[in-house]
């Protein structure tokens, strides 16, 4: 009897306590509800999206942040080109700036005459260029270094523009003129001794890399104004081109690989490059800038060109752009409230 009263106790002391836990584990519960644990906020390191989704990102396209372009970031060399800082052709003057655009500065000096055409020397240490120096419709070839150290070359032989050295620094090809309407292709030795005709109808000559051949613009019956090139003695005349509306001034890039000239009724002007025979023509500069005058870089990766893109139908609007030979990466260098035109790159 004593032995049941013994269990029945410790039986209601079990679940008593089994009572106790679960209202424990209920108060538990509660609080832990409106208490949630803090948890610590974990922050990932992360990147642009482009850089996942390309781990070697191209480079900005404005790659001329510098004015001092570092070894192969952009293009290298110098730029010459006609600065109409008096708002009329009469009084153009030539100046110079980087590859980038930077620095800046003219050249020539005389505010009353007229400069243009302007080319570098090879080894990129002076300028040649035609200008009216010598008295009104009188134009001559001149050579300047980068000092300012001027020197007559030519005297009186007819009316002389787009003078260019030749890639060994020894010749000196130009348009003469007669002044009514014949233009011819000569030749000279650098110092503009033997002076002399090699193709008698022709203007804005440029030399082949290996200075063997000489490209210029012709007209060429049943097509027009086309691109054409002979030898130094005026031999072996090969038409080259077959656009419409071709123009003139052009360029033959230092590998030897491509040509680059511009066509197009007026504001309606664009780039085209071909192969040396004139074969597979395509449209290098963006549409709608009325493009022309067209230079290679010396690597030959680049074109510098005179364009509207940014003030079209403005005659003083005329700005130097850049671009790459695959159309892409336009550029402008010039930002003038006058017409910057006529570029050459050289070294």
């Amino acid at each position: 009897m004593k032995s049941n009263r013994i269990f029945a106790f410790l039986a209601l002391l079990g679940v008593l306590l089994v009572v106790m836990l679960i209202c424990l584990g209920l108060m538990a519960g509660g609080w832990w509800l409106s208490h949630p644990p803090e948890v610590p906020t974990i922050v990932f390191a992360t990147r642009p999206p482009q850089a996942f989704n390309n781990p070697s990102p191209s480079p900005s396209p404005d790659i001329f942040a510098s004015s001092t372009p570092q070894p192969g970031a952009g293009p290298l060399g110098k730029i010459v080109y006609v600065c109409q800082i008096f708002k009329t052709s009469a009084n153009d003057q030539i100046c110079i700036m980087d590859a980038d655009g930077g620095n800046q500065r003219r050249l020539t000096v005389d505010d009353r005459s007229k400069h243009y055409y302007p080319s570098l020397a090879p080894d990129g240490l002076s300028v040649i260029f035609s200008t009216n120096l010598a008295g009104p419709g009188q134009y001559e070839i001149y050579e300047m270094d980068l000092a300012g150290s001027l020197k007559r070359l030519t005297r009186e032989i007819g009316i002389l523009t787009s003078p260019e050295i030749s890639p060994d620094g020894s010749q000196i090809a130009f348009t003469r003129g007669d002044g009514i309407v014949s233009t011819a292709i000569w030749l000279m030795n650098r110092d503009g001794s033997n002076p002399h005709e090699i193709y008698p109808k022709g203007w804005d000559p440029t030399w082949s890399p290996d200075g063997t051949k000489i490209l210029f613009a012709t007209s060429v019956a049943g097509y027009g104004i086309q691109l054409a090139t002979i030898n130094l003695d005026g031999s072996d005349f090969q038409r080259v081109s077959d656009l419409p509306d071709l123009r003139g001034r052009s360029d033959w890039s230092g590998d030897g690989r491509w040509l680059v000239t511009y066509s197009g009724i007026p504001w309606r002007r664009e780039l085209f490059m071909m192969s040396p025979d004139g074969s597979s023509p395509f449209q290098v500069s963006p549409a709608g800038g009325n493009s022309q005058g067209p230079s290679f870089s010396p690597d030959g990766n680049w074109i510098v060109f005179t364009s509207y893109f940014d003030r079209y139908n403005d005659e003083n609007g005329c700005e130097i752009y850049i671009v790459k030979i695959d159309g892409s990466n336009l550029k402008r260098l010039t930002d003038n409230d006058f017409c910057d035109w006529q570029p050459r790159w050289g070294p």
